[in-house]
């Protein structure tokens, strides 16, 4: 994760950094002295405090890109529902966008707020068994900007995980800004003794969000962090009418598919296009539930049932792969 303070001077090594507190940027830096001892570069206490935290919670579920607009909202939003439709699964969806929280409108509780309790932030629930949390409960108005830099960024991140009372739960999904960087790491990090069963990583069809795709499933296998597969978001229109495809998005350089192929990874399945995901996540309801018999109900059906036997096999394996 990110580990330049706030009062750093320019070219700061970073505190985790074997050069930390040694190189010329360091000079006059109020943190010299302490980055110098190494003491900088323990283990952040909070990983352990979010080991205990996240000991009630089955399964942890990333939901990656490293490109935007692509849907990595819209879909999470959809996972959440598709699990939360078994009534004997409680559902958690932690929106880490920091700057750009759209879970709240998504999931139907704009103008909702965050309440403390002694046992920490309550979240807040679409159902009884489908809770909520985002730093958009935490704004006055939906249009405040989130002008912060990474450390604050980090920490937010950190109190989501330590400090919300998410109490029993079955799963625990992470919608993830764009990128690979502050608050991928800072996720992976303080998530990195609690077990995460994986990423989903989503991608449409060009290659211009291929590209970057291919970046964060690199990422991925850098901080090792299992990927669970590959889903094709906008993946061609199919008419209403006439029932035939056209592909708004084309697949240049073969699409999800072929990536996936010459990754080795699994593709979890293709969602076409349909103008009423849009307006459901408009109006903040369950695109599944209003419109169950359409082709896009129906890849996500798969792929949320893919998603569900890839965490069982994990468990009966122990959070392995093998």
């Amino acid at each position: 994760m990110a580990d330049v303070p706030d009062n750093a001077p320019e070219h700061c090594p970073g505190t985790t950094s074997e050069q930390a507190g040694k190189t010329s940027a360091c000079q006059g830096c109020p943190n010299q002295k302490i980055c110098s001892s190494g003491a900088a570069r323990a283990p952040d206490p909070a990983i352990e405090e979010i080991k205990e935290k996240m000991a009630t919670v089955k399964h942890k579920i990333l939901v990656l890109s490293g490109k935007g607009g692509v849907g990595k909202s819209t879909f999470s939003a959809h996972l959440a529902h598709g699990l939360a439709s078994d009534v004997s699964a409680e559902v958690a969806l932690l929106d880490v966008d920091i700057c750009g929280p759209s879970i709240p409108r998504i999931m139907g509780l704009e103008g909702e707020q965050v309440h403390q309790s002694g046992s920490g932030w309550s979240p807040v629930y679409v159902e009884d068994n489908l809770a909520v949390m985002s730093i958009g409960f935490l704004l006055s108005s939906p249009d405040d900007a989130v002008i912060w830099r990474g450390p604050k960024k980090n920490g937010m991140i950190k109190q989501f995980l330590r400090d919300v009372d998410w109490g029993e739960l079955d799963y625990l999904i992470v919608d993830t800004p764009p990128g690979t960087s502050d608050e991928h790491l800072s996720i992976v990090q303080y998530l990195s003794s609690a077990q995460i069963d994986g990423a989903v990583i989503i991608t449409t069809p060009q290659e211009v969000s291929l590209q970057d795709v291919r970046k964060e499933i690199r990422f991925c296998q850098k901080v090792k962090l299992p990927i669970i597969g590959v889903v094709e978001n906008m993946s061609g229109f199919i008419c209403p009418k006439c029932k035939n495809t056209s592909q708004i998005f084309p697949p240049t350089t073969g699409g999800a598919q072929k990536m996936c192929a010459d990754l080795n990874l699994p593709l979890l399945g293709s969602i076409p296009l349909d103008p009423r995901i849009g307006r459901s996540c408009d109006e903040g309801r369950s695109f599944l539930q209003h419109v169950p018999d359409s082709p896009a109900a129906s890849a996500y059906e798969q792929i949320i049932q893919s998603i569900k036997d890839y965490c069982t096999y994990r468990s009966q394996h122990n959070g392995t792969d093998e």
